[in-house]
């Protein structure tokens, strides 16, 4: 059964009508199912059963405290960027040894609190970042030497959207082969660090099988000379990026991804890591609206809702595409229309020319696909409370953020 479906003219989530929701929690409100997000994460573990595999799901995707808890206690580790990533996965009680710790900029306060919880491994984007960590475990006070991963940038060209494509030189992430030869040999050299693994990652919402394989191929590559210096690595993190369908774009084939990943690493010592993110909680997501106004000018149609920019970043950001359907019975009439939000801001839209069944103030409407980079990038902008969030599990609904006030924003500022 579908996840988010049309009933006698309802929309549902799982088991429950998403206008109850609505009626509940107002809106916007951000709403998950927790069975799509399992049966997500079952499917790629599945996936690469047939070798040693752990599955390290990037907080940054979305940081619900309640959908970390469920990945947790379905065998989850994670993939942090910063400390307050960190506090959240050890709020739910990850496994240190289960946790790696990526991004570009760990200041020593993150690098201090990444060692005291004795994570299993640092993805180091550069030799300032290593003789960082090296510097904070030898002024520790029992100092264990922490696992060490260098991140090789592969320089491979991934489809997707400049902003969220990560892998080529002209990139700020990783480091080139021949530099990582020459920091593992530091590595490898000081009493302070443990060489562990060795890590790529070359961007996001990637759909084509092809760029995984080819930086895969030269991570591998690199592995093998580290093993002819006589260093050895037992994990090979490939990173994330695993992309979904938003709209009619041929899906990333899941399966072939593993055939060709398994039939590279199978008979090597090496476990292979994985991070996804938008693929395990992407299309278990939606942002629920109401429409606050219809209007037109003698160019344009506009239906204006209480959802805007700073609710759901990614359309205005990167342009991205989200499907919109009426969450009640929907008028026959189609209209070609920018479905805009209420900030002042020509930028603030969830969607350009789009033809949506007419839509009248008071409706309901539902961006579909929202579980990933929705309620993570939301701002204030506008002194504007961020939206609700709701995780519905069958006909239970549980309300897993709560929607911020006016004076929760002002608590911090002082008149």
């Amino acid at each position: 059964m579908e996840t988010f479906q049309y009933r006698d003219g309802r929309f549902f989530c799982e088991e429950v009508p998403v206008e109850s929701i609505a009626e509940r929690f107002g809106t916007p409100t951000y709403v998950y199912s927790r069975n799509r997000i399992l049966e997500n994460f079952r499917r790629l573990v599945d996936g690469f059963r047939d070798i040693s595999c752990l599955v390290c799901y990037s907080v940054k995707a979305n940081s619900n405290l309640a959908i970390l808890r469920l990945l947790r206690e379905a065998g989850a580790g994670f993939d942090i960027v910063s400390g307050g990533e960190l506090a959240r996965v050890e709020r739910v009680g990850a496994n240190p040894r289960a946790v790696v710790f990526s991004g570009v900029g760990k200041t020593a306060s993150e690098i201090d609190a990444a060692l005291r919880a004795r994570i299993l491994m640092f993805n180091v984007e550069s030799a300032g970042e290593l003789e960082m960590i090296e510097s904070r475990v030898r002024g520790a006070a029992s100092p264990e030497p922490p696992g060490i991963s260098i991140r090789i940038n592969p320089n491979v060209a991934a489809e997707t959207h400049p902003y969220i494509s990560t892998g080529e030189t002209i990139h700020k992430f990783g480091v080139a082969p021949e530099e990582a030869l020459e920091l593992y040999c530091r590595a490898a050299a000081s009493p302070y660090l443990k060489v562990r693994g060795i890590a790529c990652h070359i961007g996001s919402q990637i759909l084509a099988v092809e760029p995984f394989v080819e930086a895969l191929d030269q991570v591998l590559a690199v592995a093998q000379r580290l093993r002819a210096l006589g260093i050895g690595v037992e994990d090979v993190d490939l990173g994330g990026g695993f992309g979904i369908r938003y709209a009619a774009e041929p899906p990333l084939d899941v399966n072939r991804l593993a055939r060709e990943i398994i039939a590279r690493v199978r008979g090597a010592s090496y476990r292979l890591i994985l991070e996804p993110g938008r693929a395990l909680v992407g299309d278990a997501g939606i942002l629920v609206t109401r429409v606050l106004y219809v209007k037109q000018n003698p160019l344009k149609n506009f239906v204006i809702t209480d959802a805007g920019m700073n609710d759901l970043m990614r359309p205005a950001l990167y342009g991205s595409y989200h499907e919109i359907v009426a969450v009640g019975q929907s008028s026959e009439k189609r209209v070609r229309a920018d479905v805009v939000g209420p900030l002042c801001e020509t930028g603030d839209f969830l969607a350009r020319d789009r033809e949506l069944p007419e839509a009248k103030p008071g409706e309901l409407l539902a961006l579909l696909n929202a579980g990933a980079y929705g309620y993570v990038l939301a701002s204030n902008y506008n002194t504007r409370p961020r939206s609700a969030e709701v995780l519905v599990d069958g006909e239970q609904i549980q309300l897993v953020g709560r929607r911020e006030s006016v004076e929760e924003l002002m608590s911090r500022e002082t008149p």
